[in-house]
């Protein structure tokens, strides 16, 4: 396979707060984000993105859209796909590292029999997603398959 590149472009606003695009995204639907310091931090911004949550986002972005790939390869039939996501910033040796995620993958099927398949491409996903094999941090992964079955009306 090819190199690929992602371009994101930031650009400061005011104050600890600014303006991310990427000019892939931005001519074909306008779509930027403000990102900003965490209001953890001295002089932070509540209720914006912080590059922590991205950080923590992109992680499990990638496990959701690797399992959607994984399970359409393996013709999976799914209902609902969530994911919870936290991520654990701490100082260690002087400086904060995000050390650790822990992903609750959330799946919803319709039948008992596919519970082991889905749990199986969950875990292929967990070990094929590129984000978390590119990252020093930590990746716990606690899946979650439910059943719910399809209601037939007579």
């Amino acid at each position: 396979m090819e190199s690929h590149y992602y371009n994101v472009d930031v650009n400061w606003e005011n104050s600890r707060k600014g303006i991310m695009c990427s000019p892939e995204l931005r001519n074909k639907n306008g779509i930027c984000i403000e990102v900003a310091t965490p209001p953890e931090f001295p002089k932070g911004i509540e209720g914006i993105w912080t590059p922590e949550h991205l950080f923590v986002a992109a992680v499990s972005g990638c496990l959701m859209t690797t399992f959607l790939a994984i399970a359409e390869n393996s013709t999976l039939d799914f209902v609902k796909f969530s994911c919870e996501a936290k991520g654990k910033l701490e100082m260690v040796d002087g400086k904060l590292l995000m050390t650790e995620i822990v992903l609750k993958p959330t799946v919803v099927i319709h039948e008992e029999v596919h519970k082991n398949k889905a749990i199986r491409i969950i875990k292929k996903a967990e070990d094929s997603c590129l984000i978390s094999r590119s990252i020093k941090s930590k990746v716990i992964t606690e899946i979650n398959v439910l059943v719910q079955p399809l209601l037939i009306e007579n």
